[in-house]
């Protein structure tokens, strides 16, 4: 259907052509002008009506504008039937679709060569053909010259939303998987060792009380851990800017993760003050994971080590711990995702991870940057 706008672009054109045909406007150029007034009329109904859908179908648009305008250029050219083409031409250079537009600019080329050639074999003067050349361009070549300037300026103003888009995508896909990685690091951990530290209350003999107050206490601080921690993912959600991740998850604070996780570590930890924050916050992150990992799969009473080695242009941290041969049968259900969200947090800052049974042992071994 026409817009509005094409409506009131119609009645504008038909209504000033209808007032110049009414005071003998084109008479005052060209005076030969045989064709009676009806027939001029006519002509310029028929290019409204096809000016009526210059948006909405260019295609009709030039198929019922172009016929008009050839045969009242060929009685004698009335402006506003001109005036009316050289909107169709423009108005289907912009809308028209990509065969439409191209068919387009051939015809305008070959019919422009044509006029000139013609009419410089016809006539024998040169400086007719280039009289004819010249109104060719500007009646033909610059209306669909300048709709094509605008076609591409709309089309490069839809290639940058799609664009913008796909970024708006990407990024919501990332902080997706930033919020699930954090979720899982900082929740798995406390609820893990409070899954395998209350099964062993359940096989504490009654009669060591002392025991069960001690690991109903690694009860009570791995679930005020996890609280202050979810606290702490709420504040960064709800900030309006950047949020330094970094204050409450530190590389040299590793400590305080052994201390929760109620193993026997062998910790080393070298001064990682100064690090990137970005890899203070991954390398956290990835050793309370592999000690979650520990927790859930290794030996129980096993051995397990945490080293954190700061060397010229890297971090490197290394985690091991026995693992037992027998199946899964006590041990804390994982998700499997806890090795995917390590190795991307280690890959999002530059560095290197691997992870592997060596010599009896797993190790998780992650290389950051500095």
């Amino acid at each position: 259907m026409p817009s509005r706008t094409d409506l009131a672009v119609v009645a504008t054109a038909l209504g000033a052509g209808l007032l110049l045909f009414w005071i003998d406007f084109d008479r005052m150029w060209g005076p030969d002008q045989a064709a009676p007034t009806w027939v001029r009329v006519l002509l310029l109904v028929v290019a409204c009506a096809g000016q009526l859908f210059r948006t909405a179908r260019p295609g009709l648009a030039l198929a019922l504008a172009g016929p008009a305008v050839a045969v009242d250029l060929a009685l004698g050219h009335s402006s506003v039937v001109l005036v009316v083409g050289v909107d169709v031409l423009f108005s289907t250079a912009v809308s028209a679709g990509p065969r439409l537009y191209r068919g387009l600019v051939t015809g305008i080329g070959l019919l422009c060569v044509g006029l000139t050639v013609g009419a410089s074999l016809l006539t024998g003067e040169p400086r007719l053909a280039l009289l004819v050349a010249v109104q060719a361009f500007s009646m033909a070549v610059v209306p669909v010259w300048w709709g094509s300037n605008i076609r591409q300026h709309r089309q490069n103003e839809r290639q940058l939303a799609r664009i913008a888009e796909l970024d708006r995508r990407a990024a919501v896909t990332a902080e997706r998987a930033r919020m699930a990685r954090d979720l899982h690091d900082v929740v798995a951990g406390h609820l893990s060792a409070i899954a395998i530290q209350s099964e062993a209350v359940l096989t504490l003999p009654d009669d060591d009380p002392e025991r069960v107050r001690s690991v109903l206490r690694a009860v009570r601080e791995g679930s005020v851990g996890a609280l202050a921690e979810m606290r702490t993912m709420i504040d960064v959600l709800r900030a309006d800017g950047e949020v330094d991740e970094a204050v409450s998850a530190r590389l040299g604070e590793v400590g305080r993760l052994v201390e929760a996780s109620g193993l026997d570590v062998r910790l080393r930890v070298d001064d990682v003050s100064g690090v990137p924050a970005a890899v203070d916050v991954a390398g956290y992150r990835i050793a309370q994971e592999s000690l979650t990992n520990a927790l859930k799969h290794g030996a129980r009473g096993g051995r397990v080590s945490l080293r954190v080695e700061r060397q010229a242009a890297r971090v490197v941290l290394e985690v091991g711990n026995e693992v037992r041969d027998e199946g899964r049968a006590g041990r804390a259900p994982g998700s499997g995702t806890g090795l995917v969200g390590m190795a991307e947090r280690a890959h999002a800052v530059g560095g290197r991870f691997r992870a592997g049974v060596e010599d009896g042992l797993w190790v998780v071994r992650a290389e950051l940057p500095l």
